[in-house]
C-alpha cells in the first residue's frame, strides 16, 4: 500500500516510519524542509520524500493520487500566538489535497478531548478533528493524553523537574488526573489502525492501564531513579507564574509552557478501552514505559526528540534560507589550529554541548543560556538528542544544526538564542588544519554595540575551545574583521 506520512521529521513521524516500511508499504514522506530530515540509508528505497507546506496550498500539488491512506501528524506551532488558526488552515489545506486522492482512510492524532472545558490547545485539536471529519476518506482519530518515551516533550519535561529538583512547591494543577501512554503503544495504535475497516470513521481514546496525578507522575519517576523527592503544592500560583516556573526549570519554551499549563489544568483521562480489545492491544504501565524510555537514553538509541521539532526554538525558517554563511555586513571570528589526528578531532566537534559542554568556559557557556532564558530564549537546556552524532534540524543547546557532514569535516550551527541579529558558528577541517569561525549579521545599531560588548569574551571562549578541540598548543592564527 502507499501511505502519507505528513510530519515525517517529527517526534511520532520518525518512530513510525520505519513500522510502515517494515510492514511492506511504500511511503510518500511530507517534510516542510528537505534538510531537516535525514532518515535512515536502510529506508530511502522504500520511500519518496515531497516537499510540502500545509499553510501554502499551491505545495500540496505533489501529493501523489493513487496514495491508500494517510497520517496526519501536524501538531501545534505553540511559538505563535495564532497556533488555532494555524491549525485550521493546515487541516483544511490537507483535507482538500487528501479528498483529491483515491485515499480511503486518515488517521489522526490527536489528544484527549472529553472535559466540557477545554485549554485552546485541547479546542484546536477537536477543531482539526471536526475540519478533518466527514469527506471523501474514512476518518480514524486516535486521541491520546501525556506520551512518555525517550525524546518526548512530556518525558523530558518529568526528567527535568525531577532530577533538578529535591524539593518542589508547585502549581496545584499538579493534582491533575491524567493516563500516560507509553510511545511503543501509540505506535501500535497508529499502525494497527491503518486501513482497518473497523475504525473507519470512528475516535478513540488510548492511555496506559495507570490514572495518575502529575504529582504522582513526578514521585514514580523519582521512584524509578531512585531518588528522594517532595512536592507541596500551593493554590497561590497564578497560571502565569506556574508557566514561568515550567520554562525556567525545564527545556520547554515559554509560549510552550504556557500551552501545556493551560491543557494541565484538564483531566485527560480514556473514556473506555475499546479500541484495545478491537486492535488487540494491552497497553504498558507508567514504570513500564519509564523504563523503555530509559533503556533507548542508556543506549543512546532515541530515535527522536521533540527538541530537535521547530517548536523548541524560538525561530521559523528554513535551514536552506541559512547554509550559506553571509560575509557582507557582518563580523567574523576566524582562528585556525593544526589538526594531528582528523578522526578524533571530527568526534570531539560531533559531541560538542548538551552533558558533554563546550569543552573551554563551560561556566560562562552556563550564564549566557541562563541570561537568555530571562530574555525568553531556549537557554542551554535542550542539550542535544544523541550524544555523539549530529544531523541537520538537530537542537544543540541555544543552536540548531543547519549542516553535518562528518566525511567532509564540515559541521554548521545557526544561533536559535535572543540575540540582535543572526549568528553562525562553523568548524571545518582542511588542509590539516581546524577553522573555527563565529559569524555575526548585527541589526542596526544595538547588534553591533552586542558584538563589541562580547569580543573580550570571544577571545577567552572561542580560543580556549579550539585549542581543547586539538589538543595542540602551537599558536594559533587569528583575524577579526567587519
Amino acid at each position: 500500500m502507499k501511505i502519507l506520512l505528513t510530519g515525517a521529521n517529527g517526534y511520532i513521524g520518525k518512530r513510525l516510519l520505519p513500522i510502515l516500511v517494515e510492514n511492506g508499504h511504500s511511503v510518500v514522506c511530507c517534510v516542510r524542509d528537505l534538510k531537516r530530515f535525514n532518515p535512515p540509508q536502510s529506508l530511502i528505497p522504500y520511500i519518496e520524500i515531497i516537499k510540502t507546506d500545509f499553510l501554502e496550498p499551491d505545495s500540496l500539488d505533489k501529493i501523489p493520487n493513487d496514495i491508500d491512506a494517510a497520517y496526519y501528524l501536524i501538531h501545534s506551532m505553540s511559538n505563535s500566538l495564532d497556533y488555532q488558526k494555524l491549525e485550521g488552515i493546515s487541516a483544511t489545506n490537507f483535507k482538500n489535497a487528501i479528498n483529491k486522492t483515491k485515499a480511503k482512510q486518515v488517521i489522526y492524532l490527536s489528544g484527549i478531548v472529553n472535559e466540557a472545558q477545554l485549554s485552546k490547545h485541547l479546542k484546536s485539536r477537536k477543531n482539526v478533528e471536526n475540519i478533518l471529519s466527514g469527506n471523501n476518506f474514512s476518518l480514524t482519530t486516535l486521541r491520546a493524553g501525556i506520551i512518555i518515551g525517550s525524546g518526548s516533550a512530556s518525558f523530558e519535561i518529568i526528567r527535568d523537574l525531577v532530577e533538578k529538583l529535591p524539593i518542589m512547591i508547585a502549581p496545584k494543577w499538579l493534582n491533575t488526573k491524567c493516563q500516560p501512554i507509553g510511545i511503543r503503544d501509540v505506535i501500535n495504535f497508529l499502525q494497527k489502525s491503518l486501513l482497518n475497516e473497523k475504525v473507519f470513521n470512528k475516535n478513540y481514546d488510548i492511555g496506559g492501564s495507570d490514572i495518575l496525578s502529575y504529582k504522582e507522575m513526578l514521585l514514580e519517576f523519582a521512584k524509578f531513579r531512585k531518588l528522594s523527592r517532595s512536592i507541596y503544592t500551593v493554590p497561590i500560583m497564578t497560571p502565569r507564574l506556574s508557566s514561568y516556573w515550567l520554562y525556567f526549570v525545564t527545556s520547554t519554551s515559554y509560549k510552550l509552557a504556557v500551552s501545556l499549563v493551560d491543557s494541565m489544568k484538564v483531566e485527560v483521562i480514556c473514556r473506555d478501552n475499546e479500541i484495545d480489545k478491537l486492535l488487540n492491544i494491552n497497553p504498558e504501565n507508567y514504570q513500564t514505559a519509564l523504563s523503555r524510555a530509559f533503556t533507548k537514553i542508556d543506549a543512546n538509541q532515541i530515535v527522536s526528540s521533540w527538541k530537535d521539532s521547530q517548536i523548541s526554538g524560538v525561530k521559523m525558517f528554513n535551514i536552506s534560507d541559512f547554509v550559506d554563511v553571509p560575509v557582507h555586513g557582518c563580523f567574523q571570528d576566524i582562528r585556525e589550529k593544526n589538526v594531528d589526528s582528523r578522526k578524533e578531532v571530527i568526534n570531539k566537534i560531533w559531541s560538542v554541548g548538551g552533558k558533554n559542554g563546550w569543552y573551554y568556559a563551560n561556566t560562562l557557556w552556563k550564564i549566557r543560556g541562563y541570561i537568555d532564558k530571562l530574555f525568553g530564549g531556549v537557554g542551554l537546556r535542550r542539550g542535544r538528542t544523541n550524544s555523539s552524532d549530529l544531523e541537520s534540524g538537530d537542537a544543540l543547546d541555544f543552536w540548531r544544526v543547519l549542516y553535518a557532514d562528518k566525511s567532509e569535516g564540515r559541521l554548521l550551527l545557526f544561533a536559535e538564542m535572543k540575540v540582535p541579529g543572526e549568528a553562525w558558528l562553523e568548524f571545518k577541517i582542511r588542509n590539516k588544519k581546524l577553522i573555527q569561525t563565529a559569524t555575526f549579521r548585527p541589526h542596526g545599531l544595538l547588534g553591533r554595540l552586542y558584538w563589541y560588548s562580547v569580543l573580550p569574551f570571544h577571545g577567552l571562549v572561542f580560543n580556549g575551545m579550539i585549542r581543547e578541540m586539538t589538543n595542540l598548543n602551537n599558536k594559533e592564527n587569528r583575524s577579526t574583521k567587519a
